[in-house]
């Protein structure tokens, strides 16, 4: 029987790529949660459910970095993309308990293709996941990602500016108003962080090409 002074490395890219399916898993249903704007209560239980699956997955990265000697990629990296992945579906959970809780009338235009276009932007990066370590291009999917991210930007402040069109006469429009100004608030750091772990793969890549 042979013996490695060695520990045998952990599967990170497969925990990261597990990780991701989860966050696509969770912003498909709250993309479906901002389409049809029904059924809001199970949909954020299941949400809960996906982000305490994510939160056992995050917890075994850690776990498996702080116990593993030699790491497929730099170990800062790792931290990196486990915790950008972990924050992206708290703020997947806090928004759709927000959307949940506030029981605006309906969910406004810009905030709809936002949400749309941060599910476009989670899978794509599992697509990035899916070449780290195998030195394979990503310029494509980022040049994707950015413009997704450019119109999440102009769809946000079109929001935000709508909000403000006209002065609120009664008191019910004032109150819809700081809704929606701390639902904007979440939707912002949402697409933001998830734009920024796209820009840390392409870093890692790129690195370890």
């Amino acid at each position: 029987m042979s013996f490695s002074f060695f520990p045998k490395s952990p599967k990170f890219f497969e925990l990261f790529r597990e990780q991701n399916r989860i966050i696509v898993s969770a912003a498909t249903v709250l993309d479906k949660m901002a389409q049809e704007y029904d059924n809001c209560e199970s949909q954020c239980q299941i949400i809960n459910l996906l982000e305490a699956e994510g939160d056992v997955i995050n917890r075994t990265i850690r776990w498996e970095l702080s116990t593993t000697f030699i790491t497929p990629i730099d170990r800062e990296d790792i931290h990196e993309i486990n915790s950008s992945q972990e924050t992206i579906l708290n703020h997947i959970q806090a928004l759709s308990n927000r959307i949940g809780v506030y029981e605006v009338h309906h969910i406004r235009f810009p905030a709809k293709k936002i949400i749309a276009n941060i599910k476009d932007m989670v899978t794509g990066i599992g697509v990035m996941l899916g070449k780290l370590g195998g030195g394979k291009e990503v310029s494509d999917t980022v040049s994707h990602l950015k413009h997704l991210k450019k119109e999440c930007e102009m769809l946000l402040l079109s929001g935000l500016g709508e909000l403000y069109d006209d002065f609120p006469s009664e008191p019910a429009v004032l109150v819809d108003i700081i809704k929606w100004t701390q639902i904007y608030d979440r939707i912002d750091k949402l697409f933001n962080r998830t734009w920024q772990l796209t820009k840390s793969i392409e870093g890692i890549v790129l690195k370890n090409a």
